[in-house]
């Protein structure tokens, strides 16, 4: 591990406002209930032993990155550095991409009632969505936390807006639905990774406050607290979703839907279905919102340890933020939203995210045997991280038989990353135009954006 690393994180001179950030964040809703169901309803799996797995990890290696300083610690820097180059190359413009294109959709759903939504429309009003994201981030610790707050709450509204007329229809008898609402479905073996991929998709934000855990107060009582009561929230909140959905939509219908919030409220609310997906929509801006929030902080710390380049480990000299980190997604999350179908890239990418999510959490295994000493102010019962990194790293090796295509060709984008870091990381002697080239650009950017390295005394 790098010698240089630091207990600091970028907005330690705004830290009353950075807690807000991430506390906000632990409760974070994704817009997985209001996405298209063709592929999240296969299979809901909750990731509650990883994020158990998390909140001990998060409160015995006090740093900030996530999976990536975990793996970092347990495993080295060769194969933290290949999730770190992955996640910035594409499972997170990918990720971003797809749940933008939620919220371009939702938005504009008032005014295409009678008619199919253009897709240009959606990817060009998406786009707008993401860069306002990424302002946000980039200006203001302060309003990105304030507004993540309130779109918690439009998140918890719109679930409940949802909820309560599904009660209503449970308590009427609308149960038909119900009765082999999974009939026809693959059940097989084979069918059990991709399932498992965009089950776990669907919780996906469970562990963004272990990426800004040196912004967290008291991160020993915090983090297991907030990740405790946020997934109970949210396992309750996403099942009672998908319940209100069958009293009223059956399985074919769900599956056909391209926004099934839509298609339940038209049926059930009148004219309040309008409210909707304006409800919808800001959930999904919530969490585009908090995954900018949470991620640019993964690439701010890969940057301080050596593994991405240092201009992403400078914040703004006046408004304090990791801005380089924050606006490198960018360019990016475009190219991601208007080239080819993201749904496949995800596919490809998976495998990836889960492996090394399995790793991490199988690292937390090592430290017990390895450092029985070591501080753990929060304990998870072992059974807990070994059933979850087994079943991760079980559903990764069956989807190499499973779809061997989209797995070989994640695997092959991985793999990319292995030569990068001999070229970029470990071969010390590069030519000397390089290394000049390499300043310049650096230069050149910290004018351009005003950054410095976060212990400058220009700050």
């Amino acid at each position: 591990m790098c010698s240089h690393s630091t207990e600091r994180g970028p907005c330690d001179l705004n830290k009353n406002d950075a807690k807000k950030g991430s506390e906000y964040e632990s409760r974070q809703v994704s817009g997985a209930p209001f996405l298209s169901k063709q592929s999240i309803s296969r299979a809901p799996h909750t990731p509650g032993g990883g994020a158990l797995s998390y909140a001990e990890l998060g409160t015995s290696i006090k740093k900030s990155g996530g999976h990536y300083t975990y793996i970092l610690e347990v495993f080295g820097p060769l194969l933290a550095f290949v999730r770190v180059w992955v996640e910035l190359l594409v499972i997170r413009p990918g990720a971003t991409a797809v749940i933008s294109l939620a919220f371009g959709r939702y938005i504009l759903e008032p005014f295409f009632i009678q008619c199919e939504i253009p897709e240009l429309a959606i990817k060009l009003v998406t786009a707008v969505g993401i860069t306002v994201v990424m302002v946000l981030n980039s200006t203001s610790v302060s309003w990105s936390a304030r507004i993540q707050i309130f779109l918690t709450f439009c998140k918890l509204t719109a679930i409940l807006i949802i909820i309560v007329p599904g009660v209503i229809q449970l308590i009427k008898g609308q149960t038909h639905h119900f009765k082999d609402a999974f009939s026809g479905r693959d059940t097989s073996l084979m069918g059990l990774p991709l399932a498992f991929y965009y089950g776990m998709y669907a919780y996906a934000g469970w562990f963004y406050l272990n990426f800004i855990t040196e912004e967290v107060d008291n991160p020993e009582k915090t983090i297991p607290l907030a990740i405790c009561i946020s997934m109970a929230i949210i396992t309750v909140g996403y099942v009672l979703t998908n319940v209100a959905y069958f009293t009223t939509i059956s399985a074919e219908e769900l599956l056909q839907s391209s926004a099934v919030a839509v298609t339940f409220s038209e049926r059930l609310l009148g004219k309040f279905s309008l409210a909707v997906p304006i409800f919808v929509a800001l959930s999904c801006f919530g969490s585009m919102n908090g995954g900018v929030f949470a991620v640019s902080r993964l690439f701010y710390v890969a940057s301080r340890e050596g593994h991405l380049p240092e201009i992403l480990s400078m914040i703004h000299v006046h408004k304090h933020t990791p801005l380089p980190a924050v606006i490198v997604l960018h360019p990016l999350t475009m190219v991601m939203l208007f080239s080819g179908d993201l749904y496949s890239l995800l596919n490809f990418l998976s495998f990836a995210r889960w492996l090394f999510m399995g790793l991490a959490v199988a690292g937390l295994i090592y430290l017990r045997y390895k450092r029985p000493d070591m501080h753990r102010p929060f304990k998870v019962p072992l059974f807990i991280p070994a059933l979850f990194s087994f079943t991760c790293l079980f559903m990764v090796v069956l989807s190499l038989y499973s779809d061997p295509f989209s797995t070989g060709v994640g695997f092959l984008i991985t793999l990319t990353g292995v030569p990068a870091y001999y070229l970029f990381i470990v071969w010390d002697k590069k030519p000397k135009w390089f290394r000049r080239l390499s300043d310049r650009i650096t230069r050149t950017l910290q004018i351009i954006l005003e950054v410095v390295p976060e212990d400058s005394k220009e700050l």
